[in-house]
């Protein structure tokens, strides 16, 4: 009798520590495909505390190091923006990225660490076997492992997408190869699998059949601390394509001034999609997306820019589909992985004129040569400079003085627009403490003026 009061008690202590168990477990719930409305996830700084790229070294350094970065990414949208049809530069894609992102792949999902580049398309990891591959902190993805991996065959129409980037020599598997501007590159197979998104509402959000890049054969300049790119582009192959059923074409982020991005860790960006990345308030402005080739990159109508009270009209030598006032439609593109703002050189030499003229501040040489204008900044690191206004069509942003002049060494502020010959990019210096929603459907990009400290 005894035993059996004894067993009975064992088997009831058992259950119950399988249900605190389960409760525990359940504590993170995973929404399918079906109920996904809206979901947000950490978009993290790579010089921010809480990235696995930190470099704790000064302020300074990690700005400049972001700028060169920036200037290296910038040659390769020059070469893409000016391709014509009969050139071949679909397989060269920009240097990856400022920011990282967390996702998960597989079934059971294994977590990786990519960068989250709104100038590539396709979505990359490495996986095993890999027979040149960098290092990397996290575990390798083992496709083997996975349920409900599946690689896609030459005939299918995500292999198509690929165009010049894809090859058939081996058992009708479609055959991936990433070149980027900085000799990086990435080959592998073309596969589908599940992809779970940590959202920061503490639900997972799991997609199905998300064809993506199983890398076997990927050498660069890739941080042991990442496992790959994550294409957030508007080609075909983008997770924003991929994902159009669940999200209706709509993204959007929110990033933090980098200044504090790399002296805070308990604040990070954010990346919204669906619903959650919905846009809207009295104070919103929009402006048309401009549908132009290579596809991969996000093009806006810039049509002047203002310094105080004076307006200065886009100038460019590129005469093609101009429009009523003489500037180019899709003139420039809105990227958050350049940090830098580029101008066509004839029109930057205005705004820089125009700038001279406004600011009383001692002019002072950049000893890298890395900017074209500079001053002496005061004891708080800044400088008296007149409002600066972007004017894109139907949308007016006015231009964060902390973000338009930076402090990039002691003493020293710089201009953050910079000449880039004939192109034009936004960068995301520009675009800090705006909400900016993209929303492929309506074909329009909306900005709100926003804390993002607190979004």
């Amino acid at each position: 009798m005894e035993m059996n009061v004894k067993a009975s008690t064992l088997f009831s202590t058992l259950v119950f520590l399988a249900l605190i168990h389960l409760s525990l477990v359940s504590c993170r719930k995973i929404i399918s495909n079906r109920s996904v409305k809206g979901f947000t996830l950490d978009l993290t700084h790579r010089d921010s505390p809480s990235s696995p790229l930190y470099n704790p070294s000064t302020q300074s350094d990690r700005l400049r190091n972001a700028f060169h970065r920036s200037i290296s990414r910038a040659s390769f949208f020059k070469k893409s923006s000016f391709a014509t049809p009969d050139t071949i530069q679909s397989d060269i894609s920009p240097i990856p990225g400022e920011y990282l992102m967390k996702l998960s792949i597989g079934t059971p999902p294994v977590e990786i660490v990519a960068i989250a580049d709104t100038g590539s398309d396709l979505t990359w990891t490495q996986c095993k076997p890999c027979d040149n591959c960098f290092e990397q902190s996290y575990p390798l993805f083992d496709s083997k492992k996975s349920s409900t991996y599946k690689t896609i065959r030459c005939d299918d129409e995500e292999c198509a997408s690929l165009m010049g980037s894809s090859s058939c020599v081996r058992r009708n598997v479609c055959e991936y190869q990433m070149s980027y501007g900085d000799q990086s590159q990435s080959m592998g197979d073309l596969a589908s699998d599940k992809f779970t998104f940590p959202s920061t509402s503490g639900k997972d959000v799991a997609i199905p059949n998300v064809a993506f890049g199983c890398g076997h054969d990927n050498s660069g300049t890739f941080n042991n601390y990442t496992s790959g790119i994550i294409g957030l582009g508007g080609g075909e192959l983008s997770i924003i394509k991929q994902l159009d059923k669940q999200i209706n074409g709509k993204f959007s982020y929110c990033l933090i001034p980098i200044s504090l991005d790399s002296s805070m860790s308990n604040v990070t960006s954010h990346i919204n999609f669906g619903n959650n990345a919905i846009v809207s308030g009295s104070d919103v402005v929009s402006t048309p997306l401009v549908k132009k080739e290579p596809s991969t990159f996000y093009y806006l109508t810039l049509e002047g820019v203002s310094v105080g009270n004076k307006t200065l009209k886009f100038k460019s030598s590129k005469t093609s589909s101009s429009i009523g006032d003489g500037f180019e439609e899709g003139n420039i593109i809105i990227d958050s992985g350049t940090t830098l703002t580029f101008l066509p050189s004839e029109f930057y030499e205005n705004l820089e004129s125009a700038l001279v003229d406004s600011i009383s501040a001692t002019k002072k040489r950049d000893s890298s040569g890395t900017f074209n204008l500079c001053y002496e900044s005061d004891e708080n690191g800044t400088i008296d400079a007149p409002t600066i206004v972007a004017h894109f069509t139907n949308a007016d942003l006015e231009l964060s003085p902390s973000s338009t002049f930076a402090l990039v060494d002691e003493g020293l502020v710089c201009l953050t627009i910079v000449p880039g010959q004939e192109f034009a990019i936004f960068g995301n210096l520009a675009q800090m403490n705006y909400l900016i929603g993209y929303d492929l459907e309506e074909n329009k990009i909306s900005f709100k003026p926003t804390d993002c400290t607190k979004y």
